[in-house]
């Protein structure tokens, strides 16, 4: 783990070292803003600033969870984009598929760096031990964070090395690979039949276990066929499924 990143930095200025403790109406004030909640037409969150101070209004007709990362994006915007008046449309917060550089997406690094700090979740997470969606029913309760958030944080800074894919009915959607994954491993667009993340998307079963399977199964490579990884699936809308892959055959991390 690297230094601390602004939010982090923001964090323990504040003297936060619980996840429990990350009130983000308090930390927005102490920012300078102010956050109200209402239905919003038109877009998910806004934030309008003048000078030192920002409004940011937050539809309130969400899921706990997404109200929270649309509150933290939205600070990320007042941090980083200061002067510009902002609405975010719903594809535009929590969307792993754009570029790393557009602002949507530099908001949701802060937002994620502020709910789910490193200094904090490496710990927890360390301690827990695997990269399985049992441990991240464990992290999502105690960071209040969405599956989809603290899956991409547990695949980037957990115990295991891992990679998370998501899969729509036409494929392939996005995938999140972190640095220590050789960047040979590129998963396939479509799902392979035989894969129990097929069954789960297009079937009744909302979870699969944790299971090894033919890395040639997700990976269209001459060699993928030598090597097995973990398989673990959940199903986070009737349209998207995630899958966590747990690299657990040193070979495939080299080079």
């Amino acid at each position: 783990m690297t230094g601390l990143r602004p939010a982090e930095q923001l964090l323990q200025s504040l003297g936060i070292t619980d996840p429990r403790d990350i009130d983000l109406e308090a930390i927005a004030f102490d920012q300078g803003a102010t956050v109200k909640y209402r239905p919003l037409n038109g877009c998910e969150a806004r934030i309008v600033g003048y000078g030192t101070r920002a409004v940011i209004t937050i539809d309130n007709r969400r899921l706990k969870s997404r109200v929270r990362f649309s509150t933290a994006h939205e600070l990320g915007h007042w941090h980083n984009h200061r002067g510009r008046s902002l609405m975010c449309r719903p594809e535009d917060i929590g969307n792993p598929g754009r570029s790393p550089i557009d602002p949507e997406r530099v908001a949701d690094s802060y937002a994620a760096d502020l709910l789910l700090p490193r200094y904090l979740f490496v710990p927890k997470a360390k301690a827990l031990g695997k990269t399985t969606f049992e441990v991240l029913d464990k992290l999502t309760s105690e960071f209040s964070t969405s599956m989809t958030a603290t899956a991409i944080r547990l695949v980037e800074y957990g115990p295991e090395p891992a990679m998370l894919v998501c899969h729509g009915p036409l494929g392939r959607k996005w995938f999140n690979r972190p640095r220590h994954i050789p960047e040979r491993w590129f998963p396939r667009e479509d799902l392979d039949a035989d894969s129990y993340a097929f069954e789960v998307l297009h079937g009744d079963v909302r979870r699969s276990r944790r299971v090894l399977i033919g890395a040639d199964a997700w990976f269209d490579r001459r060699d993928a066929d030598q090597f097995e990884l973990y398989e673990q699936t959940f199903k986070v809308s009737d349209n998207e499924a995630l899958t966590i892959l747990v690299f657990n055959d040193d070979r495939m991390l080299e080079g």
